[in-house]
């Protein structure tokens, strides 16, 4: 953490904090949205993940919850996949395993749209896809 030594050095870091704040809240900023990232890497797609990426796309477009859903290769969860992130704005991401269709509808009703803690999540070793 960075001392302060003035309030000078206060005020610039106030007015730096504002204005990234003003950048996450405009509509164009991709951190101002729901980010879904569905790994699409070769065991992913083995493991099904194409139609959990079109079901998480379509669903999230039904249901007016507006999202970036995205396509990302391999997230070094082999094991679990199919995996999604899911970073809501503001937020840290979290990563999801062995994901289904009735999971991903669980992640949309009960993560996504209510913000309760669900079951699937993989502890995190990195920042973000």
């Amino acid at each position: 953490m960075t001392k302060l030594e003035s309030t000078k050095s206060l005020t610039e870091l106030r007015e730096k904090l504002k204005a990234k704040n003003a950048a996450l809240s405009q509509k164009d900023n991709p951190l101002s949205t729901i980010q879904v990232k569905v790994t699409m890497a070769t065991c992913g797609i083995a493991s099904g993940s194409r139609p959990v990426y079109d079901y998480m796309k379509e669903e999230l477009s039904k249901r007016n919850i507006p999202a970036k859903v995205s396509q990302v290769g391999c997230m070094g969860f082999c094991y679990a996949e199919p995996t999604i992130e899911i970073t809501m704005p503001g937020k840290k991401p979290v990563m999801f395993g062995f994901v289904s269709m009735k999971k991903a509808d669980e992640i949309i009703e009960r993560f996504i749209r209510k913000g309760e803690e669900i079951e699937g999540v993989i502890p995190m070793n990195y920042e973000t896809a």
